[in-house]
């Protein structure tokens, strides 16, 4: 890890010194918080929509620098394709409210994932942040893995690679893959919390 670069993303983004929502109800080892969303094209999409499935939650806030790191490396389009194509749902949701960085609207972030060439399941726009706080979810991005019986078995950061430097990618270690891995080959997790890192996601005062 660059340590210049890494204190120079501090310095510009909130990073993990943000306290969790005082609403917070996901526990891992517990069912996860049920949900209904709008995605970018208009369509609402709930939790329970996918029982049965291993859902990924992924926030997301495209000016992140930290965000930027996966999607310019390609590490998290790679994640994305690898894990959607083996039956994993992957939704990315972005929490960021009108008017605060990274806010997107339906056709934004649309635009967004085509440039990036990414591949989520669909984007989620939780805009009032309930369901951002719901999960406690504090940084983009900020990972979350949910069982076929719908229990949260994941919640934490991507990898252990707390910084914006691409370069950092190859030598981290996936606790996202990791989890998914073993969910798939019906193993309890390894590794089912770690600390999440990135920027603060901007929630709506």
């Amino acid at each position: 890890m660059k340590r210049a670069a890494y204190v120079s993303a501090l310095t510009l983004a909130t990073l993990v010194a943000v306290t969790a929502p005082a609403t917070a109800q996901a526990v891992v080892g517990q069912p996860a918080p049920p949900f209904s969303l709008v995605d970018s094209n208009g369509q609402t999409r709930s939790l329970a929509d996918y029982a049965g499935k291993v859902v990924v939650l992924e926030w997301w806030n495209y000016e992140c620098p930290f965000v930027g790191k996966h999607y310019g490396s390609g590490n998290m389009q790679k994640l994305q394709k690898e894990w959607t194509s083996k039956g994993v749902v992957w939704l990315t949701v972005s929490s960021s409210a009108a008017g605060k960085q990274g806010h997107v609207d339906g056709a934004k972030a649309n635009t967004l994932m085509s440039e990036r060439a990414g591949s989520p399941t669909a984007v989620l726009l939780d805009h009032d942040g309930k369901v951002g706080r719901a999960y406690g979810a504090k940084t983009t991005p900020h990972m979350f893995v949910i069982d076929p019986k719908g229990k949260l078995v994941y919640a934490g950061g991507i990898d252990d690679k707390p910084s914006t430097d691409r370069a950092d990618v190859a030598a981290a270690k996936n606790y996202v893959a990791a989890a998914l891995g073993e969910v798939l080959a019906g193993r309890p997790v390894t590794t089912p919390a770690s600390q999440p890192y990135g920027c603060g996601v901007k929630y709506a005062d």
